[in-house]
């Protein structure tokens, strides 16, 4: 709710309703470079940044949002602005944090001017993407908790007596994600402003500090891989709900030949609830 404040304070929310809007109604973008580096959506990029607590963690130039602060606005928009017309990230400090199984979790921490430059990505590609995604996909998206994702596997319990569940974590996800197949995801999304998608492949390959430059993947810690990892997963998505969500289970049969043709396919009713890269299909009976 704090970052809705934030738009109207710095003038941006029609803008992304407009983007939004223009999504729904499949239009292609080829213009957003200059709303993503527009005075008014750099600094609020800044702003979101200035009020996480990962603000104050410094990456591969030792850097923090108390070095940002000695800037003025005028200097900040200055900066970024030109930094963006020859963009090249700086290196990303790996870290490893330890996971609740014991094992390590790898981060890239992106230095924070180029943090900031994530979020004036994000913030304009988001209204765009969510107009496309999956509705019961729940994680890193806007307004949305594990919370929903459980109350829509207990609406599934409760209406359609679905009791069996199956786990699935995608293994190495964000480490192996393929470059390419993301940016021609992005372009069939009607993201196709050129400059935009140059700056994000830079990204993607921003040199790890003592690993080199990275040929797949998009690191845990930058502020744009939830958001392009949702991108990539969003056909996993769709392909389920076309598969069997979408398919008239419970229209009637008319015709004997129908009839005969359902019972072929062996389909049964079946859902995906997904929150980052962890999903649960739930079916009325036993997966084969």
């Amino acid at each position: 709710m704090q970052a809705l404040r934030y738009w109207d304070y710095y003038g941006m929310t029609d803008t992304f309703a407009d983007l939004h809007q223009r999504a729904k109604n499949k239009e292609s973008f080829h213009l957003l470079y200059d709303i993503i580096t527009s005075r008014n959506n750099i600094l609020l990029a800044y702003r979101i940044i200035k009020s996480n607590k990962g603000s104050k963690t410094p990456g591969t130039d030792g850097k923090t949002i108390v070095d940002i602060e000695k800037r003025s606005e005028y200097e900040l928009v200055q900066e970024i602005q030109s930094k963006l017309k020859n963009y090249r990230p700086k290196k990303v400090r790996r870290k490893l944090i330890e996971k609740d199984n014991g094992k390590m979790r790898p981060l890239g921490i992106p230095c924070i001017l180029d943090r900031i430059i994530q979020q004036c990505f994000k913030q304009v590609l988001e209204p765009i993407a969510e107009a496309h995604f999956y509705k019961h996909s729940y994680g890193f998206r806007p307004l949305r908790s594990t919370h929903h994702a459980m109350a829509r596997i207990q609406f599934l319990i409760n209406r359609s007596k679905l009791h069996y569940v199956v786990d699935i974590d995608i293994k190495g996800f964000f480490d192996n994600i393929n470059h390419t197949l993301l940016i021609k995801q992005l372009w069939n999304l009607g993201i196709r402003d050129r400059q935009v998608l140059a700056c994000i492949s830079k990204m993607l390959k921003a040199e790890v500090d003592g690993e080199g430059i990275p040929t797949k993947g998009s690191p845990q810690g930058g502020l744009l891989s939830p958001l392009l990892s949702n991108i990539v997963l969003n056909e996993l998505d769709q392909w389920v709900a076309d598969q069997w969500e979408l398919f008239p289970l419970h229209k009637s049969l008319k015709t004997r030949g129908q009839l005969l043709a359902k019972n072929r396919t062996h389909l049964k009713e079946g859902y995906i609830v997904r929150y980052a890269d962890d999903c649960v299909p739930r079916k009325q009976t036993k997966f084969a």
